[in-house]
C-alpha cells in the first residue's frame, strides 16, 4: 500500500502503529482538544470534528459507497460518497479532499462548502456513538473511480428515485440521512431542480 498522509501518521518510523487522533470541538465547533479515535466513539461518545462529502456525476446521480467488510465501525452498509475526520488542525475542506481521494482514487471537482450539521447517533450493531459536528461538502466526480478495497466495498450511482429504493431495502450508515438532508439545499443548488434531490 502506498504511503499517504493517513498510513504516514498511523506508523512511526520503527512500525509501530500511533494512536489515530480526532479534534474535539464544544457546540459551535470551536477547537477544545484532541482525544484518540476509537474512545471519542465509545458510549457516550465525545463531540468531535468529522466531513462528509456527497459528489455526484454529470447526470446528477449521487456516488455513494458500501463500506468494507473490515472497517470496525458500521462496515459493509451503504452511505455517502465519503466521509471521516480531519487530523488536528486540518482544514475540513483538505481533509474532505484528501480522503476521497485515497478512499477512491479520484480528486473531487468543484468541492464547495455545504454546511455543517451536528448529531449524536448511536450504532447498535457496535455499541459506538457518532457524536459529531460535521463539515459538508458537494462536488463532481469527473474521473475514473479507483476505490481502495480496504476501505470500500462497492461504488454506485444513484438518482434520487434509486437512492430512496435502496434506502428502503439495503442497510446505511446511522449518520446518513442527517447528513444527506443537511446537504439538501446545496445538493439542489449543484444538480438543478430536475435532479430531484
Amino acid at each position: 500500500m502506498p504511503t499517504t498522509p493517513a498510513t504516514a501518521a498511523n506508523s512511526s518510523p520503527n512500525g509501530t502503529k500511533q494512536p489515530i487522533l480526532l479534534e474535539l470541538v464544544d457546540e459551535n465547533g470551536q477547537t477544545i482538544g484532541t482525544a484518540e479515535k476509537l474512545s471519542a466513539h465509545q458510549s457516550p461518545g465525545q463531540l468531535h470534528r468529522a466531513f462528509s462529502v456527497f459528489l455526484f456525476d454529470e447526470q446528477g446521480r449521487l456516488l455513494i459507497q458500501r463500506r468494507a467488510l473490515g472497517k470496525y465501525h458500521s462496515p459493509g452498509v451503504w452511505s455517502n460518497t465519503c466521509c471521516g475526520h480531519p487530523y488536528p488542525g486540518e482544514a475540513p475542506f483538505t481533509a474532505a479532499a484528501r480522503r476521497t481521494y485515497e478512499e477512491l482514487g479520484v480528486s473531487p471537482s468543484l468541492m464547495a462548502e455545504a454546511g455543517t450539521v451536528r448529531y449524536n447517533h448511536p450504532d447498535p450493531a457496535s455499541g459506538l456513538v457518532e457524536q459529531e459536528y460535521n463539515h459538508l461538502f458537494v462536488g463532481m466526480v469527473q474521473a475514473q473511480l479507483r476505490p481502495d478495497p480496504e476501505e470500500i466495498g462497492d461504488t454506485a450511482f444513484v438518482t434520487a428515485g434509486e437512492l430512496a429504493e435502496r434506502h428502503a431495502r439495503d442497510p446505511f450508515s446511522a449518520w446518513f440521512m442527517t447528513v444527506l438532508d443537511a446537504a439538501r439545499p446545496a445538493i439542489k443548488e449543484l444538480t438543478g431542480p430536475a435532479g430531484g434531490w
